[in-house]
């Protein structure tokens, strides 16, 4: 079927995620408008049910095998040790030093470094001309360790300034990880038998991305609104929280770009990059606001800010850090010498 006849609402929904940036702050703000004119307490009910379908989208392409591959060892090993001893240290560390006494606060920043890559892993480092195939298994790998490693690490990282039920985390864990996982694994593979790998690939695989930013658009607007008028009447805490961030993507950026450039070549180095930076705050977001409040949502949502738009920039810079893809330096000096 031609681009003319594809349905305009599902080109809407998969163009949606391209432009998080400008969607989250609106979102936050019809959420901080709603919450200081309803109550919206009722809400909250909510949100473990669309935590559920915002993450299922997410997962309908989500193939676990494909970490089974050993090859690109090298750059998901680096990967893993950013995702789980380093950048968890760091978040905690930034916690601890900007929000020791704002518990709602201070687990926000600690989700924040526990759960690593989403698919935009695999798209920004596309976008970058990176290892997508590294990118794959660091995603696929990254979401299954953080699924076991989150309770335990929450309870270590978070448990003394903030009460973390254990069993109530790994039963949300559960709820909005493997549940949407397994639905999504089959749905997808009913989806190819009914309508064939190519076609699923190129007109329905794109429609996902786009529904599972309506949830996070939805959830944030729920978790703002919940803490409406604490934020109205302290609108500084939005750049109490921004601070924190700020340096925490900082960090996580100069740190993976010199280990990827020193040990790494350059595909390999990029996905390294994406893999570490880019956290699934989707799912986060979710155990944040079913476990710990809209406090802690509110750092997750300001870091989506903060992690699609320095993912763009970075994108833009690529080249500059890493230089040109060899292909491509290939045909710059073939133009030369012609």
């Amino acid at each position: 079927m031609s681009e003319q006849t594809v349905n305009p609402a599902v080109k809407i929904l998969s163009r949606l995620t391209k432009h998080l940036v400008v969607l989250i702050p609106i979102s936050m703000g019809l959420g901080l408008g709603a919450g200081l004119v309803v109550d919206m307490t009722p809400f909250k009910a909510l949100i473990l049910p669309m935590t559920m379908l915002m993450v299922y989208p997410m997962l309908v392409n989500f193939r676990p095998a494909e970490a089974l591959d050993l090859k690109d060892s090298r750059a998901v090993g680096v990967a893993m040790v950013l995702d789980f001893l380093v950048l968890p240290v760091l978040a905690w560390g930034l916690a601890m030093l900007f929000f020791r006494d704002q518990p709602g606060l201070y687990v926000g920043m600690v989700l924040a470094g526990l759960f690593p890559t989403s698919g935009m892993t695999i798209s920004w480092t596309g976008f970058a001309r990176g290892n997508v195939g590294a990118a794959v298994k660091m995603t696929v790998i990254g979401l299954i360790a953080a699924s076991l490693l989150a309770p335990v690490y929450l309870s270590v990282l978070a448990g003394k300034v903030v009460p973390v039920d254990f069993m109530g985390v790994l039963q949300t864990v559960v709820l909005v990880v493997a549940v949407p996982m397994v639905a999504g694994v089959i749905t997808r593979k009913v989806l190819v038998r009914r309508y064939g790998q190519a076609e699923y690939k190129q007109r329905i695989a794109p429609v996902f991305p786009g529904l599972s930013t309506v949830g996070v658009l939805a959830i944030v607007f729920v978790a703002i609104g919940l803490k409406a008028r604490m934020i109205f009447t302290n609108p500084q805490l939005v750049i109490i929280v921004l601070v924190p961030l700020v340096i925490f993507y900082t960090a996580n950026f100069a740190l993976s770009t010199v280990i990827g450039k020193r040990f790494l070549p350059r595909g390999d180095a990029i996905a390294v990059v994406y893999g570490t930076v880019m956290r699934n705050l989707s799912i986060a977001l979710g155990i944040a606001v079913a476990q710990f409040g809209a406090e802690a949502a509110l750092v997750l949502a300001a870091a989506y800010i903060v992690q699609v738009q320095s993912a763009a920039w970075y994108v833009k810079a690529t080249p500059r850090v890493f230089g040109e893809p060899a292909e491509k330096a290939l045909v710059s000096v073939a133009r030369v010498t012609a």
